[in-house]
């Protein structure tokens, strides 16, 4: 469910990706699962990374796609690409983390995983540690709608309640509230 909100002003932040430029060297892939572990930069797994390069690399192929918005169900059509004559799903494109791809899952709990442009710092680090210049970051104003973010919560207890009961959610939930 998404509350409806009145129009604002909105910085845009985006990554812009060149792919004619990456060489699949991955410390994009790196330095975010370094920056995302707990405590920071205390491990690298790059399956925590929010930013993944699809590779092709017997035909030179690569491209960095960082992740988006959650999505409760798959997408209707499947288009393919075809790239230095190899045929690819859109699914190996998408930024989303939906119920069909183990990508932009965090591994311990399946919950989804979204780039939050490394909050904290002045831009991605993925950007910055991209030798190449594949990876640009881009900020625009735009007018959007804003919306109560009520989705995100549900998505998240929802992931949490399929993988350890909603009992024992509520239970823990319960245990919590009794610390206050």
């Amino acid at each position: 469910m998404t509350v409806k909100g009145e129009k604002k002003k909105k910085t845009i932040k985006t990554i812009k990706i060149d792919v004619d430029k990456c060489n699949g060297c991955r410390a994009c892939e790196m330095i975010c699962s370094a920056f995302h572990a707990a405590p920071k930069y205390s491990s690298n797994n790059p399956a925590r990374s929010r930013i993944r390069v699809i590779r092709e690399p017997l035909k030179d192929v690569y491209v960095p796609v960082y992740a988006g918005e959650y999505t409760q169900a798959e997408c209707a059509g499947r288009d393919k690409y075809t790239i230095d004559g190899k045929e690819y799903d859109e699914c190996a494109f998408c930024r989303a983390s939906c119920p069909s791809r183990s990508e932009f899952k965090e591994p311990d709990s399946g919950l989804p995983l979204k780039c939050d442009m490394c909050e904290g710092e002045e831009e991605p680090l993925c950007v910055k540690w991209c030798s190449v210049d594949a990876l640009s970051y881009e900020e625009r104003e735009e007018e959007v709608e804003e919306a109560v973010e009520q989705e995100q919560l549900e998505t998240g207890l929802e992931s949490l309640a399929n993988k350890y009961g909603l009992q024992q959610i509520m239970d823990t939930v319960a245990r919590m509230s009794q610390k206050d």
